[in-house]
C-alpha cells in the first residue's frame, strides 16, 4: 500500500534529483560551451557570475516567499525556473552568445537558491514528524541527479553531440519529472512556522526554553546563536567544497592536469557517484556513530581528496582523490540541515537559515574561483576550499546528535502548527505499518 506520507517522500525525491540531473548537464558542458562561446578562464567566470546574482537573489527571497506563501509555491517555481534556465543557456550556446548564457545562468541561479531552500525546508519537516533520518536520503537523490546528468553529458561530450541540443533536451526532462512528481507536494507547510519564527528571532522575543529546560537565545535573533553559526560554518565549507567541484571540476582536471574534455567529465561522474553513494549510505552511518564524528570524518577526507587535487601532479591519482573528495563533501550539507532543525525553537527558521548559507556558498562562491583560477590557475585557487574545509574539521562538534523528533513540535508552537498539515498523512503510514 502506497501512502500519503510515502507518496509525498517519494514526490520530495523526485524534486531533489531534478536539480541535481540539470546542473550536472550543464556542468559536464561547460567546457564546449566555453568552447562555443569563445571564452577565456576569466570571461567563464563573468558568465558563472549570473548564475551567482540569479542564486543571492534566490536565496535571499526565499525566506519571505517560504514565510508568505507556504514551501508548495516557492518549490514549484523554483523548479520551473531551473528547466528554463537551463533551456536558456542551451539557447545562448546555439546562438554564440554569452549575454543570452548569461541571462539563462541567472534563472537558472533563481529558482535553484529560492526552490531548493524551500526544498530543504519541506524535507526537515518530514523528518521531524517521521523521527528518523531522511535529509541525507533526499540529498542523495540530488547526487543522483548529478550522476545521471553527468553520464548522460560525458557520452555526449564524446559522442560530439551538440552542447546546445542536449540542454534543451535535459530541460524538457526537467519540465516531464516536474509535472509527474509536483502534485504529492503539501500545500501551507512553513508558511506559518517560519514567519512567526523570523518574526520572533527578528523582534528580539523574549527567551524561549529547548528541552533541556536552558534558556534559548535569551531574546537574540538566531544570526546570534552561536551553536547554529559553528553549524553555518560547517555547511558553508562543505557546500563550498561541493560546489567547488560541481562548478569547476572537469575544467579542473581538463587545464590543471591535462586530461582531454571527456575524461575530465568522467572525473566528474566519478565525483558525483562518491557524492551518492556516501549520501544514500550515511544515515546507517550516522545512527551507528552519531553526526559529530560522520561530520569530522566527511571533512578529512575531503581535505585529504583537494590536498591530493591540489599538490600532485599527476592526473591519475588525482581523479582518485576526486572520490575522497566526493564521499567527504557528501553529508555535510544534510546533517548541517537536520543539525540546525534540532538546534532549538522555531525549527523552520533555523533550517532557512542554514541552508540560505549552504546555498550561498554552494552557488554564489564557486564564480570567484574562477578569478583566482585566472590569476594563479585553478589547482591553486582550490587551497581557498581546502582552507575552510579544514576549519570543519574543528569546528564539527556543533553539529551534536539528534534529538527527540518530538522536541522542537512540544516547545515551539509555531512548529506545532506547521506540523499539523502533514500529521494525517504520516499517521496514515503508521496505521498501515500496524496492519502490515
Amino acid at each position: 500500500m502506497v501512502t500519503a506520507s510515502r507518496r509525498r517522500r517519494l514526490s520530495l525525491s523526485l524534486m531533489f534529483l531534478i536539480p541535481g540531473l540539470s546542473l550536472s548537464s550543464w556542468v559536464t558542458r561547460t567546457p564546449d560551451v566555453r568552447d562555443e562561446l569563445g571564452a577565456s578562464t576569466a570571461e567563464m567566470g563573468l558568465i558563472l557570475f549570473g548564475l551567482s546574482v540569479g542564486s543571492t537573489l534566490g536565496i535571499i527571497s526565499s525566506g519571505p516567499l517560504v514565510a508568505r506563501m507556504g514551501t508548495r509555491p516557492v518549490i514549484g517555481g523554483g523548479t520551473v525556473l531551473i528547466a528554463l534556465g537551463v533551456a536558456g543557456v542551451g539557447t545562448g550556446a546555439l546562438t554564440s552568445s554569452a549575454a543570452l548564457v548569461t541571462a539563462g545562468l541567472f534563472v537558472f541561479g533563481l529558482g535553484g537558491g529560492s526552490g531548493e531552500v524551500a526544498l530543504n525546508v519541506e524535507g526537515a519537516e518530514v523528518e521531524r514528524l517521521l523521527g528518523r533520518s531522511v535529509m541525507t536520503t533526499l540529498h542523495g537523490f540530488f547526487s543522483l541527479g548529478t550522476v545521471v546528468g553527468a553520464s548522460l553529458g560525458m557520452l555526449a561530450t564524446a559522442a560530439g553531440f551538440p552542447v546546445q541540443w542536449h540542454l534543451l533536451i535535459m530541460a524538457g526532462v526537467a519540465l516531464a519529472l516536474f509535472l509527474a512528481s509536483f502534485g504529492h507536494v503539501p500545500a501551507g507547510v512553513g508558511r506559518q512556522a517560519y514567519g512567526d519564527g523570523a518574526a520572533d528571532a527578528d523582534a528580539g522575543a523574549d527567551a524561549e526554553t529547548d528541552a533541556d529546560g536552558d534558556a534559548e537565545g535569551g531574546g537574540r535573533p538566531l544570526w546570534k546563536d552561536t551553536r547554529l553559526l559553528l553549524i553555518g560554518g560547517v555547511v558553508l565549507a562543505m557546500a563550498l567544497a561541493e560546489g567547488a567541484a560541481t562548478d569547476w571540476l572537469p575544467l579542473l582536471m581538463v587545464d590543471g592536469h591535462d586530461v582531454d574534455a571527456a575524461l575530465g567529465s568522467l572525473v566528474y561522474v566519478g565525483f558525483a557517484a562518491a557524492m551518492t553513494v556516501g549520501r544514500f549510505c550515511g544515515g546507517y552511518f550516522i545512527d551507528r556513530f552519531g553526526r559529530f564524528l560522520v561530520i569530522r570524518t566527511s571533512a578529512v577526507s575531503a581535505a585529504l581528496g583537494l590536498v591530493v587535487v591540489i599538490f600532485v601532479d599527476h592526473p591519475v591519482a588525482a581523479g582518485a582523490a576526486v572520490l575522497f573528495w566526493g564521499l567527504g563533501a557528501s553529508l555535510g550539507f544534510p546533517v548541517a540541515i537536520s543539525a540546525a532543525g534540532d538546534s532549538g525553537p522555531n525549527a523552520t527558521a533555523r533550517v532557512s537559515l542554514v541552508a540560505m548559507i549552504a546555498y550561498a556558498a554552494f552557488l554564489v562562491g564557486p564564480p570567484g574561483l574562477g578569478f583566482l583560477g585566472d590569476h594563479y590557475g585553478l589547482r591553486s585557487a582550490m587551497i581557498a576550499v581546502l582552507a575552510l574545509v579544514a576549519t570543519a574539521i574543528f569546528i564539527a562538534p556543533a553539529v551534536g546528535e539528534r534529538r527527540p523528533a518530538t522536541a522542537d513540535v512540544k516547545h515551539d508552537p509555531a512548529a506545532a502548527r506547521d506540523a499539523a498539515v502533514a500529521r494525517e498523512p504520516a499517521a496514515e503510514e503508521a496505521r498501515a505499518d500496524r496492519e502490515r
